[in-house]
């Protein structure tokens, strides 16, 4: 279904208006008894989301020990074996662009912090998907009931989501892809540790198109500043999933919602004004 916007001056209040949310949402689930589960992005697109969330926590005094956070992907190395067959492992975690290490520094650390000694997210509460068993992960998120909220961002320059590549099958599932060109361009602007494309890992983990329509209750898509103005105009448009732009896949979600801000409208109108 065509999901309307909800349009925002700038990231910063959009990030305040998403980390309120969450922040009901963990509240409730902790009266409830159960656990929260949050899926996350790396990058630049949630930045103010996961500042904002600490202010959150912070200012309630909110208990983090219920929460989850599944982040969506990491990079991967490719040793071939021959045959055309390689195998898989992820990149070390410490280093700057790993996902696994933002998430750990700027989710859970931010999150951690705020919250107080004892009562944060335990690090095996953190995960990521593994490349040498990427259908476990699948089973691991059903198991814990489904994602509560996923956070989701477009690619700007061919509308990949976490890293699936444009063509992905509408029921693909986590497992390793290789990472397209414009995928790996726009990752220069999201890790600017990279010193250039060949610094870019050329393979990746991801949960699937299939994987974020099964496992979420709610999505929000988010997008914002002025270099999202193209993905703003395809996701305000789609109706359903369109595999050359893969993240309309939040179309086809449960409760989807879409969040810009008002450089990545205006963008967007620009792009398209005769």
């Amino acid at each position: 279904m065509r999901v309307s916007p909800i349009v925002f001056p700038d990231p910063e209040a959009l990030g305040r208006k998403l980390a309120a949310e969450i922040a009901v949402e963990i509240e409730n689930a902790a009266r409830a008894g159960r656990p929260y589960a949050l899926g996350c992005p790396g990058g630049r697109t949630a930045a103010s989301t996961y500042r904002a969330l600490a202010d959150q926590v912070a200012a309630r005094g909110l208990g983090l020990g219920h929460v989850v956070i599944v982040m969506m992907d990491e990079y991967v190395e490719a040793t071939p074996l021959g045959s055309h067959r390689r195998e898989y492992r992820a990149i070390d975690s410490g280093l700057p662009h790993s996902c696994l290490r933002f998430g750990r520094e700027e989710i859970v650390g931010r999150l951690n912090a705020a919250a107080g000694a004892g009562r944060g997210i335990a690090p095996e509460r953190l995960w990521g998907p593994d490349p040498a068993d990427p259908e476990a992960y699948d089973r691991r998120i059903a198991e814990l009931g489904g994602i509560d909220l996923f956070l989701l961002a477009s690619g700007a320059g061919d509308g990949h989501i976490a890293f699936n590549p444009v063509g992905s099958p509408a029921d693909s599932r986590t497992r390793v892809v290789q990472l397209g060109e414009q995928t790996r361009t726009d990752n220069l602007a999201t890790f600017p540790t990279f010193g250039g494309l060949d610094d870019v890992p050329r393979y990746g983990v991801t949960v699937g198109i299939g994987t974020i329509r099964a496992q979420s209750k709610r999505v929000v898509m988010v997008a914002h500043g002025g270099d999202k103005g193209r993905a703003a105009g395809r996701l305000t448009l789609a109706e359903g999933y369109e595999a050359d732009w893969p993240a309309t896949v939040f179309a086809d979600c449960a409760r989807p919602r879409l969040y810009l801000d008002q450089a990545a409208v205006t963008a967007s109108a620009t792009l398209t004004s005769p």
